[in-house]
């Protein structure tokens, strides 16, 4: 994408790739019979761990899509486009969810708790300065880019989870790459008249409190969902802890590059990892209908 009308607060030019091609696949998953209770390898902390997730997405989808079109006036026009097809990739995600989410609750699990934990926390976001809605929804969307990002880079990591499922996975994960910059690329566009200074510290202060809610959330609900499954006590919370930040560390793995988010002149696209679509959207239209 071409970089923005030339501002002071926005040289140098914006690093998302200018060949970059964000495609809105849309594509079904999850329309088959619910699949193995534990349908990641058999492991319940992982199935409970992208079954939470999961549950948020739909809820927290709409969010985003509601905060970078609030900034969109004045784009310019490549801006604009990438703006049109970032929702239309975050609709078909949410619709894709909310799927998935009906199986997993066919499969015996109950999210309304998580929903409603969400819905609360949107909620309370409502009424203030819409520039802070946008602040939170880079700081989630690189959250969502990292974990991406491992998800297709360490397929070893998902040995042994269910085809169907894991397709719908990949294709979100293929997606989340190709847009982690149209949010940035829209704050950088809402804040053009700030001082870099301004700017580097609102989103840095706004990761470090999504960092602490999401990570507490989302423990939260793994837990809630694996007392479900009648794994409870410090037993379970250990248990948790050591997926994440153990072995196989799924958070401990994305540190590194959640550290580089507090870099002043971050960007997503500061690391191009394109190179990870191709193998993995082939697998997933295979499996999901896309061919």
């Amino acid at each position: 994408m071409p970089s923005a009308p030339s501002s002071p607060s926005l040289a140098p030019p914006l690093p998302t790739p200018a060949d970059l091609t964000i495609r809105v696949r849309d594509w079904r998953f999850a329309r088959k019979a619910p699949p193995q209770r534990w349908w990641l390898g058999g492991d319940p902390v992982a199935t409970a761990w992208h079954n939470a997730l999961s549950a948020t997405f739909p809820r927290g989808e709409a969010f985003f899509i509601e905060a970078v079109r609030a900034h969109r006036e004045g784009a310019p026009a490549p801006l604009a486009a990438a703006i049109r097809a970032f929702v239309g990739q975050e609709v078909n995600h949410s619709r894709e969810h909310l799927a998935f989410n009906r199986l997993a609750a066919e499969a015996g699990y109950d999210l309304s708790g998580i929903d409603q934990r969400v819905t609360a926390l949107l909620g309370r976001m409502r009424g203030r300065p819409v520039i802070l809605n946008l602040a939170t929804t880079i700081a989630l969307e690189h959250f969502t880019a990292m974990l991406a990002h491992d998800l297709l880079a360490r397929p070893s990591a998902y040995a042994g989870a269910d085809a169907d499922t894991l397709a719908l996975w990949r294709w979100h994960a293929i997606e989340e790459i190709e847009h982690k910059g149209v949010a940035f690329d829209t704050w950088l566009h809402a804040t053009r008249s700030w001082s870099r200074w301004r700017r580097w510290r609102l989103r840095c202060v706004m990761m470090l409190l999504i960092t602490r809610m999401f990570v507490r959330n989302r423990i939260a609900d793994t837990l809630d969902l694996l007392r479900q499954d009648g794994i409870t006590g410090a037993g379970a919370q250990l248990r948790v802890l050591w997926w994440l930040f153990g072995s196989p560390g799924a958070l401990r793995r994305v540190f590194p590059a959640w550290l580089g988010y507090f870099r002043p002149g971050f960007h997503p696209w500061h690391r191009d990892d394109r190179a990870l679509i191709a193998p993995a959207e082939a697998e997933a239209a295979r499996v999901g209908g896309g061919l």
